[in-house]
């Protein structure tokens, strides 16, 4: 269950608005109509997974749960640390984003800085938390896309920038518009070719980036 749990994090993190500052990692998602958003099918499964630990540990807002999750997940796919603190406010029913906040996988580099530099992003870190594909697979039924872009994606490693770098693509993995879109600006392309080759690299700056997606919005 480790993917769905980086997704249920990053899609409830990934709502902020730098500059109207709203959405962020409050757990909005639990609420409709943003839980209902197409980019959100199949996260129903996660969050009552969740649910137990939280009754269990009441006192702990799901918003941090959700995050903790996530991280924990990574860890336990043997991929990098990542801080993790508590503080995080849950939101409420009016506290809803609306959709079109999360990335369009069948779209470019135009549209994810759009979706990234909202969040407070920038193109490095656009670069390597899109590597976090590197664990889990594509459901037809949520994404409209089937397949795992890594032939362990149980395995949280830099076998994603691998594989999207080979001039050959396997035809049994997932190679999206938003993946090849790193490969169209020198400087993304670059830091593509840095964590192909370099996984302590990739580690690091993910670590950072994870991070700092996890408290967006924290006050």
């Amino acid at each position: 269950c480790q993917p769905i749990m980086v997704r249920l994090a990053w899609h409830d993190a990934g709502t902020y608005d730098v500059d109207s500052k709203t959405g962020g990692a409050n757990a909005s998602i639990r609420f409709m109509p943003e839980s209902g958003h197409g980019a959100n099918a199949g996260l129903e499964w996660a969050m009552k997974t969740l649910e137990t630990i939280h009754e269990a540990h009441p006192d702990m807002s799901y918003a941090d749960l959700y995050q903790l999750a996530s991280i924990v997940a990574i860890e336990s796919a043997k991929g990098p640390k990542i801080p993790y603190k508590t503080g995080r406010a849950d939101a409420s029913e009016k506290d809803t984003t609306p959709d079109g906040r999360l990335p369009d996988a069948t779209k470019k580099m135009d549209h994810l800085r759009d979706i990234f530099y909202r969040m407070g992003m920038n193109d490095k870190e656009i670069t390597v938390l899109s590597g976090a594909h590197t664990l889990g697979r594509a459901h037809k039924d949520r994404s409209g896309f089937d397949g795992p872009w890594t032939h362990e994606p149980l395995v949280f490693d830099n076998s994603y920038f691998v594989e999207i770098l080979k001039d050959e693509p396997d035809p049994d993995l997932l190679r999206l518009a938003s993946d090849m879109a790193l490969l169209d600006d020198p400087e993304t392309k670059a830091l593509c070719e840095l964590y192909a080759k370099d996984q302590d690299a990739f580690f690091g700056d993910y670590s950072a980036a994870h991070q700092k997606l996890s408290e967006l919005g924290m006050q």
